[in-house]
């Protein structure tokens, strides 16, 4: 049952939504539960609600009564635009992937026809309200300062953050859209394949894993608390050693003279790339130093390039599902 979205990079979102209807129906178990979560579901919704039953929805900004089921949905983080398409729900508006044009690769055949209203950082008001929404989907770390506009447009969700347990933003999406069954059965199918591959990868998991980032300007070693970190401690990937002790969870930034830090048994790097070409020079000029030579896992034909959408900024459950896709090809899994 686990194996039908094996390694299959063109993973779209309409191919992932067809395939997740085949799993989820021998499905039996739920969401793992996230007791932490502030801006979780009090209460799970077990069928679609009626056109006239109005939900009172608790988010990081009080609470919202939602009437029916919302048809037209504009959605204001990257994230979120993945939650709805894993839903079979296309918005009328979204803000653009940071990376794109203005799609991130792995969602643009399924984002055609949706109208982008900005970015995170600035969502277009104006444009937002000519869209006529009747529920926008929206973050407190993003758009706090303007969700009295929102919330004047449309009745307006907002999770909490960004950085953490993307399950968590998942689910308080899906109960907004009167759609937490559907949710739930999303989140327990990627829950069974991450405890599949965990099972099948054995010994391998004693290998180290480092994580490099390359941008305009900096190079970074990303940690636990990041959307591939939290990946790997489920999957039961750890890191260095080195990486152990430093104080954020985050990220480290380094210089060249600390590429030696990032070092392990198997090693994958990716570029935030946004059209300046500063991030490819960046990464260029730490693939080509000495000191990134001489890393073992360089040596050894360990070093992996990664895509940074998929392992980093989309943050979705889509780029979730891709990216384990990838670990089954890389660890040699089936």
């Amino acid at each position: 049952m686990l194996h039908v979205f094996k390694r299959k990079l063109t993973w779209t979102a309409s191919a992932a939504l067809l395939a997740l209807a085949v799993l989820i129906t021998g499905c039996g178990q739920s969401g793992a539960n996230n007791n932490s979560q502030t801006n979780s579901a009090k209460t799970a919704e077990t069928e679609a609600p009626n056109a006239g039953d109005v939900r009172k929805i608790t988010h990081a900004m009080g609470e919202t009564d939602i009437k029916g089921t919302p048809e037209r949905i504009v959605v204001l983080t990257n994230e979120g635009t993945e939650a709805l398409l894993a839903l079979g729900v296309k918005p009328v508006g979204a803000v653009k992937s940071w990376t794109g044009d203005p799609w991130y690769e792995h969602i643009k055949a399924d984002m055609e026809g949706v109208t982008v209203v900005g970015d995170e950082s600035q969502p277009n008001m104006e444009l937002i309200a000519s869209l006529k929404p009747d529920l926008i989907i929206g973050n407190k770390l993003r758009q706090e300062k303007v969700y009295a506009q929102l919330e004047a447009i449309a009745p307006t969700v907002f999770s909490e953050t960004l950085r953490g347990e993307w399950q968590s933003n998942f689910k308080l999406y899906a109960e907004a859209l009167g759609k937490s069954e559907e949710g739930d059965k999303v989140i327990a199918n990627y829950d069974s394949r991450t405890a599949d591959f965990k099972a099948k990868a054995g010994d391998k998991l004693n290998q180290k894993v480092s994580v490099v980032r390359f941008m305009a300007g900096k190079t970074r070693i990303y940690l636990e608390d990041t959307f591939t970190g939290l990946a790997f401690s489920k999957l039961g990937i750890t890191r260095p050693d080195s990486q152990q002790n430093y104080k954020d969870t985050f990220v480290e930034e380094i210089t060249k003279e600390r590429l030696p830090e990032v070092d392990a048994d198997l090693l994958f790097y990716f570029t935030y790339e946004t059209g300046d070409g500063k991030g490819t020079e960046m990464e260029q000029e730490m693939l080509k130093d000495p000191l990134w030579q001489s890393l073992s896992a360089v040596k050894n034909g360990k070093a992996i390039k990664v895509d940074d959408a998929i392992w980093n900024t989309a943050g979705g459950v889509i780029a979730a599902n891709l990216m384990l896709d990838e670990l089954y090809k890389i660890y040699e899994i089936k």
